[in-house]
């Protein structure tokens, strides 16, 4: 694992470095939310696991070079004028590729790229889980504040209802302005039970995103730092997105296998050695060998192989061009989602007002009779969903700051400074790249392997 400098200097990084403000003591953050999707994350655990898979490829395909050594036991039951009976015999073979044409290095290539390949999924998904985190983060706090605007607005229609009751006993109101007041407050604390209905599927999306449920969450923090328009994001999108990065090795690795495919044409040239002990413990036979083969004929599956490998190339290439475009337009849609969230809240902070205006103004010409009950009580759901419409725009926002991150291929620990320590993909890698068994070199493996364990 990489190391990090103490915790309190990477705090201090990171509102130097302006990512999230200054918080109450206790409160959960967005870094907070960020760190325990990183640790907890199961699925980033299954992808680095398939990750050290891939570079046990790299191993299997450098094994692919060394000497075999084996040993046979054999028994036979023989009846001939030489012998009768059983013999036994114990024998020590060794084998070795000793030229193939390149085939074998070729292999060792692929697997390499493959490795790299892997690597950029990997950061892909751990773009997902961090986006998935932000969103958890966000959804519970516009659900707290949601449940908060639904109490309060179930205490107002209530003191409202109230009120109407004690005009109705002067004579001042009808039934009928006290049953609208009801039915008002009556929606009210429906609207409270939805509330609280979505707080609790928040705190569960929120569980299993980080692997805890919320403790109380801090303010928001600031917006990351964002590129100042949509061709610079595109830019570094189409620079450092995983899933291009992903396509371009995959297309690497296409490329090699036609090389590879073609190849499996040439002959292969090996060597072997035998020692064979008889039952009487002496030397019987020894044998070494130099043999040089060649497939002349396999029914046209050399050929197919070879087809199989351009089409596969192909397909890489137009995967690798798809993903590009992918990539482009993922960063205008997100760019575009933090317009319109702009926009809305603007326009939110104008109705609250007006809202506001006008909730204040039929309250008082209700009280001179000049407005009727339903009146008041529509002002005041004007008002609530006006201030439910700021609260998820606000959300929004939050959410396409980071979405575009992740459109770049930015959203990922190391970019957002969470000062935690990370995956280092390249541990296992180096510890395991040169097929090692045992000896020093399976030492450096177990303590990489160790130190995944811990983690």
């Amino acid at each position: 694992m990489k190391a990090v400098p103490p915790r309190r200097l990477l705090a201090a990084a990171l509102c130097a470095a302006g990512l999230f403000v200054s918080l109450p003591a206790r409160a959960e953050t967005l870094a907070d939310a960020l760190i325990s999707a990183y640790r907890n994350s199961n699925l980033l655990d299954q992808n680095r696991a398939v990750l050290r898979a891939a570079d046990e490829d790299v191993a299997s395909a450098v094994a692919a070079l060394r000497p075999v050594l084996q040993w046979v036991a054999e028994v036979d039951l023989a009846d001939t004028a030489q012998a009768n009976g059983l013999l036994s015999s114990l024998s020590l073979q060794g084998q070795v590729m000793l030229f193939d044409f390149g085939r074998s290095r070729i292999g060792i290539d692929i697997a390499k790229e493959s490795v790299l390949a892997t690597r950029q999924a990997l950061v892909g998904v751990e773009q997902s889980v961090l986006l998935g985190a932000v969103q958890a983060y966000f959804g519970v706090r516009s659900a707290v504040e949601n449940v908060a605007i639904n109490e309060n607005s179930v205490r107002v229609v209530n003191e409202f209802v109230r009120a109407t009751q004690d005009q109705f006993d002067v004579g001042e109101v009808t039934r009928t302005d006290v049953a609208q007041a009801e039915a008002r407050l009556a929606a009210a604390r429906a609207g409270l039970a939805a509330a609280q209905g979505q707080l609790a599927a928040a705190r569960e999306a929120y569980n299993a995103a980080t692997g805890h449920y919320p403790a109380p969450l801090a303010v928001a923090p600031r917006a990351p730092a964002l590129p100042k328009s949509p061709d610079a994001a595109r830019e570094i999108a189409l620079r450092s997105h995983p899933a291009i990065l992903q396509a371009q090795h995959q297309a690497k690795v296409a490329d090699m296998q036609i090389s590879r495919a073609a190849a499996q044409r040439m002959p292969e040239l090996t060597g072997s050695v035998a020692l064979s002990k008889n039952a009487e413990g002496r030397v019987d036979t020894g044998v070494a060998a130099i043999e040089l083969s060649q497939t002349i004929y396999s029914g046209g599956a050399l050929a197919a192989g070879h087809r199989k490998a351009i089409a596969g190339r192909d397909a890489a290439r137009a995967g690798l061009l798809q993903a590009s475009v992918q990539v482009a337009q993922d960063v205008g849609n997100r760019w575009a989602d933090i317009d319109v969230a702009r926009a809305q809240i603007s326009a939110t902070d104008r109705q609250i007002e007006a809202a506001t205006i006008a909730y204040e103004g039929v309250k008082e010409e209700a009280k001179l009779g000049a407005r009727t009950t339903l009146d008041v009580l529509n002002a005041e759901q004007e008002l609530l969903d006006a201030r439910a419409a700021r609260i998820s725009a606000e959300a929004d926002l939050q959410i396409a700051n980071y979405s575009l991150l992740a459109a770049m291929g930015l959203l990922t620990a190391e970019h957002l400074n969470l000062g935690i320590p990370t995956y280092d993909p390249e541990a296992y890698y180096n510890a395991v790249k040169n097929a090692p068994a045992t000896s020093v070199q399976g030492k450096s493996l177990d303590r990489v392997l160790q130190a995944i364990g811990r983690n």
